[in-house]
């Protein structure tokens, strides 16, 4: 775990955006966000904050924590489904010492969402024999997912209280502040409990690079910022150099032998040159999902042979960068970009990169340090 905070001053050396300095991204909308929030926060009975499971501390908004934890809080880590499970139970036991309560869910999965209405009910349990209305404010980042939770709440709501027919639901899109007010939604009945949906804010100035770096590793920086700002490039050398050091790609060859041995198992015994006939069988197939398969196992493999082969010092700084700059370019092969000056090349390679860990595809990842292992 200590390997990722080494990661990142490496990865990192040169600043978080191009010009240098820290990133500034707060426009109208947002500062007029934060301060309605802050507003509405003194009315809560209980906060729902939103994170990222894949990075627990780097994706608070550190600018309303002081608001926010002097009220009664439950953190979800949603997107549990991108997040190393055994990590994650580690966190979940950090936030209980800390008497602090955490779930992870998935926002897009229902019976996720009904054990977090099951919390939320016990929290609110004693406050709700005293007051005949009820107040929950969802808050986080853009794009966490905070809609995509409302939309579900909504969903198991109408089910369980079918008056509740006029409901509208919370607007999803693909932009931070597509939420552009703050609008409440009923869930329950004697009493009533609405759930208030906020737009997603951002700190005034990520001034950290290493958060800042993380943010946009796991998309949002990178979508609230536009892309000049960050550099694909920068954010995928960050990535390689996480994988490097925690020697993700050894992990990976032991999947991937164990992966052979499966497809040799399922292949007819005139076949036992496999692995060829079977990824042409699954490209007949015209199966995208196979196909991205396929894909993810050959960038894994690139991965894995360049690390192994590699006869020099990942503990340098130089020669983890020269790492780096193999791996790159081998995986431009992999994903069949054109060849031109490895310059021009870097961008489309890292792009395809960071979209396969975005989606989960290269596996399951939580980035930020435990507290007590930094």
């Amino acid at each position: 775990m200590r390997g990722l905070t080494r990661a990142a001053k490496r990865a990192g050396e040169m600043a978080f955006n191009a010009g240098g300095g820290a990133v500034n991204w707060f426009p109208g909308h947002m500062a007029a966000a934060s301060r309605a929030i802050r507003d509405r926060l003194k009315l809560a009975d209980l906060v729902l904050e939103v994170r990222d499971a894949r990075i627990p501390l780097s994706s608070a908004n550190e600018d309303l924590q002081p608001v926010i934890s002097a009220k009664r809080r439950i953190i979800a880590l949603n997107k549990k489904d991108l997040a190393n499970p055994n990590i994650m139970n580690r966190w979940l036991n950090h936030f209980e010492s800390c008497k602090q309560d955490c779930i992870s869910i998935n926002a897009h999965s229902s019976s996720s969402v009904s054990q977090l209405l099951g919390l939320v009910a016990l929290k609110l349990k004693e406050a709700i024999s005293k007051q005949p209305t009820l107040l929950v404010m969802v808050v986080g980042v853009p794009n966490v997912g905070k809609s995509a939770l409302i939309n579900s709440i909504h969903r198991i709501a109408t089910s369980r209280f079918p008056v509740q027919d006029k409901n509208k639901r919370a607007t999803v899109g693909p932009l931070p502040g597509v939420t552009q007010d703050i609008a409440g939604y009923k869930i329950a009945s004697q009493p009533s409990i609405y759930v208030l949906d906020t737009p997603g804010v951002l700190v005034p100035s990520i001034p950290d690079m290493e958060t800042g770096l993380k943010l946009a590793l796991t998309g949002y920086t990178f979508r609230a910022v536009k892309d000049s700002v960050v550099g694909e490039e920068r954010i995928a050398k960050y990535l390689l150099s996480l994988l490097n050091i925690r020697k993700t790609p050894l992990h990976w060859e032991q999947l991937l032998h164990r992966r052979e041995e499966l497809y040799e198992e399922t292949c007819s015994s005139n076949e036992k040159d496999s692995r060829v006939s079977l990824r042409r069988r699954r490209r007949l197939n015209n199966s995208d999902a196979l196909f991205v398969q396929d894909l993810v196992m050959e960038v894994q493999r690139t991965l894995c042979s360049t690390f192994v082969n590699f006869t020099g010092n990942t503990e340098e700084e130089s020669e983890l960068e020269s790492l780096i700059d193999m791996q790159l370019a081998a995986l431009r092969k992999v994903f069949r970009i054109p060849h031109k000056p490895f310059d021009e090349t870097q961008g489309p390679t890292s792009k395809k990169l960071l979209t396969l860990f975005r989606s989960g595809k290269l596996g399951p990842f939580i980035l930020d340090d435990l507290p007590d292992e930094q």
